[in-house]
């Protein structure tokens, strides 16, 4: 009889929106699986699944322990959509997280905020995501695209000697390719340059390698750029680069973090060397406590992937998250969950940048970390000393 109606109490605490049994919570996440961003999304997984896995097996958090639900969206945002449905409707996930992308971001936003939903560490700096003050069920990890670009708008002018009229861009069409093109425009602005919106400005489309229009718009002009600033997908960057190499370019060229920096060093080869990617996390093989934890981790339950800047944004997240976790007193449910993250203080998981989360600040990291491709492996070139210029 006891054991009846203890099994009917569990059934009816799994089947309450936004609670499970506290074994057993899962996170939900779309994220692209396959296609041209799939560098992306599978290293967002395995860098949540290592976290998860590492907390899993020292007994969870507060005996709560986690899965991670992820399905294909192939950077397509009308799979998004679909994949969202389904995660909160079906498999009633706890959070939504490790979203990869502006346009799939833009997609499932408006769901998670209908449901009341937490939207949390989606891999993109977009704006579209870091309001004043910030929606409630929306947090980020990472640093904002206008953070990335303003750093390397900052180092151009200031460190390397570069006219405004001497930059270019290169950038997806599309909201991801928008919301860092604006950041840098509005550096540019900042610094006193009127004339950014003039500068050239090459695009191409999402999930394409059609690159040719927009490499022909920025090498059309008078005088070839010193700098490509470049916001867009591995695969269509480095067939870009590799298209300028070809035409006897010296540019130096400045990705954000999207690109995926391993996915595109090897997509370049030899003609990586010397191109930036600013990073939003410390370099997968720095000596930080933090670091060191996700390497081990990673080996244990990262399904096999190698370390990367992009599994590290997935295994920090992951640990920011349960740090959440651990400040919820009572039962574990979607608004503790918020309530979590919000109540963390001057928390450092270990890469020596305290973390602030609360009703009016709702991005844990603002910090870049530079990185070059020197000798064909990504090396760290911290507040942009010791970078190779190519004139």
């Amino acid at each position: 009889m006891l054991r009846g109606l203890f099994a009917l109490a569990v059934s009816i605490v799994a089947s309450v929106p936004g609670m499970a049994c506290a074994e057993d919570h899962k996170l939900g996440m779309s994220a692209a699986l396959s296609g041209a961003a799939q560098a992306l999304g599978q290293g967002m997984k395995a860098g949540f699944d290592a976290a998860l896995g590492e907390a899993n097996e020292k007994g969870g958090v507060k005996g709560h322990k986690f899965s991670l639900v992820a399905l294909d969206d192939g950077y397509e945002p009308n799979r998004t959509i679909v994949n969202t449905n389904k995660l909160i409707d079906e498999e009633d996930v706890l959070a939504l997280v490790g979203n990869v992308g502006t346009p799939t971001a833009t997609a499932a936003l408006p769901i998670a905020l209908e449901k009341k939903l937490l939207f949390y560490a989606a891999f993109t700096g977009a704006g579209l995501l870091r309001k004043t003050p910030p929606d409630r069920y929306v947090i980020n990890v990472r640093a904002s695209y206008a953070q990335e670009t303003a750093s390397m708008i900052d180092a151009l002018l200031k460190k390397f000697g570069v006219k405004p009229e001497e930059i270019a861009f290169f950038t997806q069409n599309d909201a991801y390719g928008d919301s860092g093109y604006g950041g840098a425009i509005a550096a540019l602005e900042k610094s006193g340059y009127s004339a950014a919106r003039s500068l050239p400005h090459g695009r191409y489309p999402r999930n394409t390698e059609d690159v040719e229009d927009g490499l022909a718009v920025i090498t059309s002009g008078a005088k070839a750029p010193k700098a490509v600033i470049m916001v867009g997908a591995y695969k269509a960057c480095a067939a870009f680069i590799k298209l300028m190499r070809e035409e006897g370019s010296k540019a130096l060229f400045l990705n954000v973090s999207f690109v995926g920096s391993d996915a595109l060093l090897k997509e370049l080869g030899a003609d990586g060397e010397g191109v930036i990617v600013t990073q939003v996390v410390p370099h997968p093989e720095a000596e930080l406590p933090a670091v060191k934890d996700y390497r081990a981790a990673l080996a244990k339950h990262g399904g096999g992937a190698t370390p990367g800047f992009v599994s590290l944004e997935g295994y920090l997240a992951g640990r920011l998250l349960l740090e959440g976790v651990q400040k919820v007193e009572g039962e574990l449910n979607r608004e503790k969950l918020v309530d979590g993250l919000e109540s963390i203080k001057e928390v450092d998981l270990g890469i020596g940048t305290p973390i602030t989360l609360n009703k009016t600040e709702h991005q844990a990291l603002h910090r870049i970390w530079p990185t070059q491709v020197k000798g064909g492996k990504w090396v760290s070139v911290e507040d942009w000393q010791g970078v190779s210029l190519p004139w």
